[in-house]
């Protein structure tokens, strides 16, 4: 692909060129590629067959743990967090090590490879919460809890410029990735002023399916606020509010 220069940005397609626009600017590239009945049957594209399966694959349980935690990714989430997100499944998936190539999948792969996912790499949870927390999944109870001991905001939250207040958000999420369904709940603290005046204890249970044997996870973020004559308005619409995959469970 090439870079358009100029001041005329075009979009669409001239000849063998498409001209289109994404977050790295405008951009432009030939037309091309094989033929999609070739690579359906020719049995020299077996691989990209296989690979195309297990891609489409991650992009689905991508998007139902996605789905399962929109209420808190509304807020909190990058430009690109979608096709990490599906780079980080792949893994997943790969690390399958009982089915056949093709055929690999997030059940039978290591879900605890996303344990850390960053779902905003403008306001990561690792660079900005560190305050000591403590995540538990109780599978047989269905409770999907998070507990942080008072502390004080101002040391052991890193902020961005103007907060002035902010609340801590978790969600549990039960996660069936062959029906392509959930079940999840998600709680959050009041809003907090940051300053130097200790927190109290904050303590969230958020409930699935008691004994359930589909993966659990549990997520963790943070929300910012800016305080403007007693209204509280979300700090630059959430652009770096931290969120992410704190603890998992896997199949039993």
């Amino acid at each position: 692909m090439a870079k358009q220069k100029g001041i005329i940005k075009l979009k669409g397609t001239i000849g063998d060129i498409t001209f289109y626009k994404t977050q790295d600017g405008h951009l432009a590239r030939e037309k091309g590629g094989i033929d999609a009945s070739r690579i359906k049957n020719d049995p020299a594209f077996q691989r990209t067959r296989e690979n195309g399966s297990e891609f489409g694959r991650a992009g689905k349980a991508g998007k139902v743990l996605r789905t399962a935690l929109r209420a808190l990714l509304l807020n909190s989430a990058d430009g690109r967090m979608v096709s990490r997100l599906t780079q980080q499944m792949i893994k997943v998936i790969q690390a399958d090590m009982v089915s056949e190539r093709g055929m690999r999948n997030v059940i039978d792969g290591e879900v605890d490879l996303l344990v850390g996912f960053e779902f905003n790499t403008r306001g990561k949870l690792g660079t900005s919460l560190f305050a000591p927390f403590v995540g538990t999944i109780d599978r047989a109870a269905g409770e999907i809890t998070i507990d942080l001991a008072s502390f004080v905001p101002a040391n052991m939250i890193a902020a961005p410029s103007g907060t002035s207040h902010f609340k801590i958000i978790s969600a549990g999420a039960e996660i069936d990735f062959e029906a392509e369904t959930f079940v999840e709940t998600h709680s959050e603290s009041a809003i907090l002023p940051w300053n130097s005046v200790a927190t109290a204890a904050i303590s969230h249970t958020n409930d699935v399916t008691p004994g359930s044997t589909k993966p659990l996870f549990l997520a963790l973020g943070i929300e910012f606020y800016q305080e403007v004559n007693g209204a509280m308005y979300p700090l630059k619409n959430g652009a770096f509010n931290p969120l992410a995959v704190v603890k998992v469970d896997g199949v039993v």
